[in-house]
């Protein structure tokens, strides 16, 4: 897989996109899979084509899911942050479903550390506007 991360719609209904997301920085992998209302991904395509303005110190944070046994599916929250103009730095947190594991639950976990730039988030936000209007099933957002 490319560095970045990659969003890939495995099914929805009327309530909801199931994603699987993939980020790797090149090194390690991790993938997990999660539960978005259908008015949280329009309103992180509206919100980041806001977003890819604020070149000058600029924050977004993508949150899908929820951390915890508590919650239904996984969790990815990202933090992107225009630390310095031309260059995107990302954060992210990911964690799996739980699973019974010996006399507990547990669930997989990642951060991984990201760089991008501006023209690759324009990138993304078309290939999400492509996702959400059913023309394609995935979206990247390639890191560098």
């Amino acid at each position: 897989m490319d560095k970045g991360i990659s969003l890939r719609k495995i099914w929805f209904d009327n309530d909801c996109i199931e994603l699987e997301i993939k980020t790797s920085d090149g090194t390690s992998l991790f993938s997990n899979k999660v539960y978005v209302g259908h008015q949280a991904f329009d309103d992180l395509i509206s919100d980041l084509d806001r977003f890819k303005d604020q070149v000058f110190g600029g924050i977004y944070d993508i949150k899908f899911g929820e951390f915890g046994p508590e919650y239904a599916g996984g969790a990815f929250h990202a933090r992107l942050h225009f630390h310095k103009p031309g260059r995107l730095y990302i954060t992210v947190k990911a964690q799996t479903d739980f699973k019974e594991f010996t006399k507990t639950r547990v669930a997989g976990e990642a951060t991984l550390y990201l760089t991008s730039e501006p023209g690759l988030l324009d990138n993304f936000i078309v290939e999400l506007k492509r996702l959400k209007s059913g023309v394609s099933d995935e979206a990247h957002l390639q890191s560098t």
